[in-house]
């Protein structure tokens, strides 16, 4: 006879006992100060630590919400999707990877595109979305924000893109570098037609984002400890061969550096954006 036995009573309550509380995925741990936080305090503070201000990543559905006036909106190009031109394949098929991504984020690419008000002025808003294949530009997210630009010439509405990417999707190749062209060709007729833009970077905005649209903003505002570059500092370190400096990349240091206007706590953001555009806009707004 084993000198064991499995006890069968395990995971069972007593009759009449209150099953055992559970509080796994109630909790989160900040990676600023590593202390543990509710989750739901985490959520009514804007996904914003209470204790140290460090700044967790917020989907493109939240930000748009906190950002248009009682959080509504109404979407555009909602029903856009990525094809598959290269037929391209890695450890599984792009065709894959999108559909996994619908079904993970129910979104139709990596980008939000939406009109409403903020601070009760219109305005046109493009949040993009790490979840769906890390907020990655391919052709849906420069048709989107094209179409945004050019909804804003047309009506002369302010345009406002929060970006949150890994920069071009490779899966779609050329086809996807030629967005980074075709929004900012956009964005200079924008500029022709004196209607302000503002872009928003949030942790990270790599690669072929910051490359393009990103960093042509009338202002170019970040959330605070937001990763921000091109290529990421790995990289640049193993090619330089040298140690960056401490907090290179970051929003800070990218402020302290003439490379942003502005450093903005998501708390505040609404209502420094809302300035902002009045001002761009002028005093007939």
């Amino acid at each position: 006879m084993a000198w064991f036995s499995r006890n069968k009573s395990i995971g069972k309550t007593e009759e009449g006992a209150k099953p055992p509380i559970r509080t796994e995925g109630l909790w989160q741990k900040c990676d600023g100060c590593r202390q543990i936080i509710w989750k739901k305090d985490l959520e009514a503070n804007a996904n914003v630590c209470p204790k140290c201000g460090a700044h967790f990543r917020l989907d493109a559905e939240a930000r748009l919400k906190l950002l248009f006036d009682e959080g509504r909106f109404d979407l555009h190009d909602a029903a856009l999707r990525s094809t598959d031109p290269l037929g391209f394949i890695d450890s599984k098929s792009y065709k894959d990877r999108l559909e996994a991504s619908r079904q993970a984020t129910s979104l139709s690419d990596a980008l939000i595109s939406a009109g409403g008000r903020l601070e009760e002025s219109p305005v046109h808003i493009c949040a993009m979305d790490m979840r769906f294949i890390g907020g990655s530009m391919g052709a849906v997210v420069g048709e989107k924000i094209t179409r945004a630009i050019e909804r804003s010439i047309a009506g002369r509405i302010p345009l406002v893109v929060v970006s949150a990417s890994g920069g071009a999707r490779m899966q779609e190749g050329a086809v996807s570098l030629m967005q980074m062209a075709k929004i900012s060709a956009a964005l200079m007729r924008l500029d022709e037609a004196r209607v302000p833009y503002i872009s928003v970077l949030t942790d990270p905005t790599t690669g072929g984002v910051t490359a393009s649209f990103a960093m042509l903003g009338d202002l170019n505002i970040a959330e605070p400890g937001a990763l921000i570059g091109f290529a990421g500092p790995r990289v640049i370190e193993q090619t330089i061969r040298q140690k960056l400096p401490e907090g290179f990349q970051r929003a800070e240091f990218l402020l302290q550096h003439g490379m942003l206007d502005a450093v903005v706590p998501r708390n505040h953001m609404k209502s420094y954006l809302g300035r902002a555009l009045r001002f761009l806009r002028g005093p007939a707004a």
